[in-house]
């Protein structure tokens, strides 16, 4: 159904656009998230007496690399799933085959973004550099809304579209 192929697409594009203006803002407003990634590193804010603090990070140039490996992630996602929507989009209109095929640069796009929030900040910063500690510093909360978002457009854009 033309629809679904349409709901699906708005989605990928949707989630482009999240990820486009997430890796923008932390270009043009570097210092802000620079923070977050600082004190989450150096787990600065954790429990005072914290048996993980040895994991803590404290050189600001791993600061820095972090932090542009991150951006350079969340942008990436933002490429992969524009060049999604735009594939899809083309194929609005062709095969159930040829509109399957067409979901792969999304899925490759929805995965590095999977990474970037439920691996980077649920799995690392959440458990390795236990950010969960943080009541100031803690951005699980988010990570966990922006990646079930990502699963549920995932799970939605991969059921296999039929020809009528």
């Amino acid at each position: 159904m033309l629809v679904i192929r349409l709901a699906k697409i708005l989605m990928v594009a949707a989630l482009a656009a999240f990820a486009f203006l997430v890796a923008y803002d932390n270009v043009v407003d570097y210092g802000a998230n620079y923070e977050f990634v600082r004190h989450v590193l150096s787990m600065d804010t954790i429990f005072p007496y914290d048996a993980l603090k040895d994991r803590a990070i404290t050189d600001p140039r791993l600061w820095r690399a972090a932090y542009a490996v991150i951006i350079a992630a969340e942008a990436l996602t933002a490429l992969l799933l524009t060049i999604g929507a735009v594939a899809l989009l083309r194929r609005l209109g062709a095969t159930a085959d040829a509109f399957n095929r067409a979901k792969a640069w999304a899925v490759a796009g929805l995965t590095v973004g999977f990474g970037v929030w439920f691996f980077g900040f649920l799995v690392v910063a959440g458990e390795y550099l236990a950010m969960w500690q943080s009541r100031a510093w803690n951005g699980q909360e988010a990570a966990f809304r922006f990646t079930m978002v990502i699963l549920g457009v995932l799970i939605f854009l991969v059921l296999p579209d039929r020809d009528k």
